[in-house]
């Protein structure tokens, strides 16, 4: 949609004179304010020959405090952001801020743990309806992957059919955890870094 949904720090430049000051207990300083600019009209660019380089964290524990951290800072965007949600003023800047990234931190990770006691009781409550069955048996396939793609990352082994379904669940766990996260936060802007 010609515009990129936010900036991520270790990519993002902006015009002197297009900073503004944030709270300082901002999360992500970056994002939120690469948002507040394009709200005053102002497109945030992909630029494909930008590149960074980073190395990953050192584990999958390093990691979830990584993405905790970083969905705690998308909610409290949420409502550091809330004129954004208003689609009649921002047009397709809200709905792209509120398909990729509001309901990414907020709606999506709550319901997607609400389906599979939903569909279970689905599947035996509507005895004659075998799409409900079939349904469950692969939640419950994709879910036992998960849990052998976990038992695995702990062993420092990836096995990309295993590793996917696991990082999946992985991510929207740590959203729910963000939800804690920034209860305890206590407004402070600074990161515990991860190790790498």
């Amino acid at each position: 949609m010609h515009s990129a949904v936010g900036a991520a720090g270790e990519l993002f430049a902006i015009r002197t004179e297009l900073f503004e000051n944030i709270p300082e207990d901002t999360l992500l300083d970056d994002f939120t304010l690469s948002l507040r600019i394009a709200t005053r009209g102002y497109k945030i660019a992909y630029r494909d020959k930008a590149y960074a380089i980073e190395s990953g964290s050192a584990d999958m524990h390093e990691e979830q405090k990584r993405k905790v951290r970083i969905a705690a800072g998308g909610l409290q965007a949420i409502t550091r952001l809330k004129d954004l949600l208003n689609i009649f003023k921002y047009g397709s800047l809200s709905f792209q801020y509120i398909s990729h990234r509001v309901l990414r931190w907020s709606v999506t990770p709550v319901l997607l743990f609400l389906l599979f006691p939903l569909n279970l009781l689905l599947a035996t409550m509507i005895q004659d309806s075998i799409m409900y069955k079939v349904i469950f048996i692969l939640q419950t396939i994709f879910y036992l992957l998960a849990c052998l793609g976990a038992i695995l990352a702990t062993k420092q082994i990836k096995i990309k059919i295993l590793f996917i379904p696991y990082y999946f669940i992985f991510m929207n766990l740590s959203v729910l955890k963000a939800f804690f996260y920034l209860k305890k936060f206590n407004g402070k802007g600074t990161w515990e870094k991860v190790k790498r």
